[in-house]
């Protein structure tokens, strides 16, 4: 089977004179993967590397069999393939059914196929109901679900998630847990960022494990 990305000797300088270096990682299609660290380990980082906010200063990174570009119809089209949700996730101002609905608005998908879309998004997320709730009224956890719903309602063909379930309650994390590999089945490959590791045992996932910059091991593709 081909990676959906791989990864060859990567290099990517932040702030602080931090840089990411990978040397080989393949995530493949359908899988569910935690990348698992402390803060400051790079998970981020290189989670905006596969999401295509950002790109290497050195190495190649391919996605499907083709290796990433920096601009033009290529990568505009990749990105609307990946989705990110960031850790503390912007909400537009308006209801939940326009946050969700801008997406889909911009892939020209609208009237009923758009709804049944959305409903089914937020009855994922265990938010049936809230469709007219104002999104700047949402506590944090409610916020983490609207933005989880938004990526889910693009249908993805990977998933990125920065520390998805970090002011989500018990019972919706569990949610979470099962909600995962379900989307694994239908063929999406979700690459979360954690460094909670009873999370990260229960989700019994493929472990990229990262530290001071670097990969450094436990996985097997």
């Amino acid at each position: 089977m081909e990676p959906l990305y791989s990864l060859r000797n990567i290099e990517k300088k932040r702030e602080n004179n931090f840089t990411l270096r990978v040397e080989r990682l393949d995530l493949f299609p359908g899988r569910l993967y935690t990348l698992y660290g402390p803060n400051g380990a790079g998970k981020s980082t290189l989670l905006d590397l596969l999401a295509f906010l950002s790109f290497p200063d050195e190495g190649e990174l391919c996605f499907a069999g083709e290796r990433v570009r920096h601009a033009g119809r290529w990568l505009r089209e990749k990105r609307q393939q990946v989705t990110l949700v960031h850790q503390d996730p912007f909400l537009f101002d308006g209801t939940v059914s326009e946050n969700l609905a801008f997406g889909l608005k911009v892939r020209g998908i609208v009237g009923r196929k758009q709804r049944e879309r959305l409903f089914a998004a937020l009855r994922e997320v265990g938010l049936d109901g809230f469709e007219k709730r104002r999104a700047r009224g949402l506590s944090g956890g409610e916020s983490q679900r609207v933005a989880l719903a938004r990526a889910l309602v693009l249908k993805p063909r990977a998933l990125l998630l920065d520390e998805p379930t970090s002011s989500v309650d018990f019972d919706h994390i569990r949610g979470f847990e099962q909600l995962f590999p379900l989307l694994t089945e239908q063929g999406v490959t979700v690459i979360m960022a954690s460094h909670d590791q009873g999370l990260v045992r229960r989700m019994k996932s493929e472990t990229v494990f990262l530290a001071d910059g670097r990969v450094m091991g436990g996985y097997a593709a």
